[in-house]
Formats: structure tokens, C-alpha cells, sequence
């Protein structure tokens, strides 16, 4: 079947990538990793549900925000993939909720606006990746197994030993909780990830790429996640985030966390 991208999409290409999902029995759908796609353009979310769908993925399609924020608290999906403009709440305003209400779900935004600024603007408010349209939905779908195989992967770590300690930090990766002296830091999922690997290999520099693939996973993928999550990170446990003295930037290089701060 050819990759129907999003540029390309046909009154032939859709009926066709449904009917070849549809035809397709999907072996333990109950246990199947849920993927909610949330998009008002119903050829954009057919062509990307059945490409989830034929990948093996339980895909669900909402098309306003508001039934998104409804069916994501009540089906509880795994990965969300999320357009920016939508009627009723924009995507935007949905992630802002959700992430207000703890929710851990990774989140590929999607959007026509393309601009640097309208990138971070997303991943600030807690989206862990960006897909501008037009896009491939081949690509997409990697991108959403590349995130199922990282939780994969974390859900079968052996987490011993479960505190890890660097400067005055400390992580315990069982409880999934992070310290800053005697206070809890209130962490995102990703933010937590981020911290824990930084403290397990403190003193050690890693590039922007390093940590996409180490610690989301990706083999690809917009370097200002990395950039942003580190931002983030820095106004939690820094005393001054303008002056870095725990989560520092190596010039030429990346970031590194140091331990002995």
C-alpha cells in the first residue's frame, strides 16, 4: 500500500487504507495499546486511525476538544495524538487540562503552523513531540511506536537500586518522586525521565540527539524538546534558571548534570 501522506490524500486513498484496516484482524485488541487521535478533518484522522490501527495500535478518533478532554480522561489512551485547532477548546487548552490533572499520556502535537515559537509554545504547556502538516502518517506511526517501546522498555528496567543521588538532588525511580534537598519537585512524567537519567550520569556531557534517543526514545525528532524540557527542568531546581549551576549547557555539545554542585 503506498504511504497516503497528508499532502496526497485522495477520495481513493481513504476508502482504501479503511477498508484494508477493516479487513485486517487485530489479535488482542483488548490489550492493544490505546492511541486517541483528536482532529476536526475527518480525512486527516481516518487516514491516520487506520494507519495505527493496521500497525496493531487500539485507535480512537474524537473530533472537538471537549470530547477529547472527556473520552482521554475516561479511556485513559497511552499516546494522544493532538491537533492544535479545534472547535470547542483548542489542543492546546486540552493538554493544558490534562497535564493540570497529573495525566501522563504522551502527546504528539499536530499542527499547520510550522513556527519555532508555535513549537515551544506546545511543548511548554506539555506536549512531547511536534508534527507539522503536511506530514507522512507512515512517520507518524513511528513516531508513536518509538514512544510505546519506550514505556515499554522503562516498564521492564530492573529499578535497583531505586535512589540515585547527584549534588543535592535526589531521584528514587521506583516511587518515581525527585528531591531537591528535603522538598519534592513536582515533575511531569518527561521531566522526571529527563532528571533521572542527567543524575544517573552525572558528570557526562550528551548531545541534544543522545538524550532524544536515550531518554524519549526517538531516533528522531525536533531537538527543541530537549531544549524546552531542559528549560523547564532548570526552573525547578535551579536557584537562578539564568544561571545554570546544576543542569549545565557544554558549548559544542549538549547538557550534563553536575554532580558534585
Amino acid at each position: 500500500m503506498p504511504d497516503c501522506g497528508y499532502g496526497s490524500l485522495t477520495a481513493y486513498c481513504v476508502p482504501l487504507l479503511v477498508r484494508l484496516s477493516a479487513g485486517r484482524r487485530i489479535y488482542a485488541l483488548s490489550v492493544a495499546t490505546r492511541v486517541l487521535v483528536v482532529d476536526d478533518d475527518p480525512t486527516v484522522s481516518n487516514v491516520v486511525s487506520a494507519y495505527l490501527t493496521k500497525a496493531g495500535y487500539d485507535a480512537r478518533v474524537v473530533a472537538d476538544g471537549l470530547s477529547a478532554v472527556e473520552v482521554w480522561q475516561q479511556w485513559k489512551p497511552s499516546v494522544v495524538v493532538l491537533d492544535v485547532m479545534l472547535p470547542g477548546l483548542s489542543g492546546l487548552e486540552v493538554l493544558r487540562r490534562m497535564r493540570a490533572a497529573d495525566d501522563g499520556a504522551a502527546v504528539i502535537m499536530l499542527s499547520a503552523r510550522g513556527e519555532e515559537e508555535d513549537r515551544l509554545v506546545g511543548l511548554e504547556v506539555g506536549a512531547d513531540d511536534y508534527v507539522v502538516k503536511p506530514f507522512s502518517p507512515r512517520e507518524l506511526t513511528l513516531r508513536v511506536q518509538a514512544m510505546v517501546r519506550r514505556e515499554e522498555r522503562l516498564a521492564g528496567l530492573d529499578l535497583t537500586p531505586t535512589k540515585l543521588s547527584a549534588g543535592p538532588v535526589t531521584v528514587d525511580t521506583a516511587a518515581r518522586r525527585a528531591y531537591l534537598g528535603d522538598e519534592e519537585l513536582s515533575l511531569t512524567h518527561r521531566e522526571f525521565d529527563l532528571l533521572a537519567y542527567l543524575v544517573s550520569h552525572a558528570g557526562k556531557a550528551y548531545t541534544k540527539a543522545e538524550l532524544l534517543r536515550r531518554v524519549w526514545g526517538w531516533d528522531f525528532g525536533d531537538s527543541s524538546t530537549v531544549t524546552v524540557h531542559v528549560r523547564r527542568l532548570r526552573e525547578k531546581i535551579e536557584a537562578d534558571p539564568s544561571d545554570p549551576k546544576l543542569v549545565l549547557t557544554v558549548p559544542r555539545t549538549g547538557y550534563l548534570f553536575a554532580g558534585d554542585a
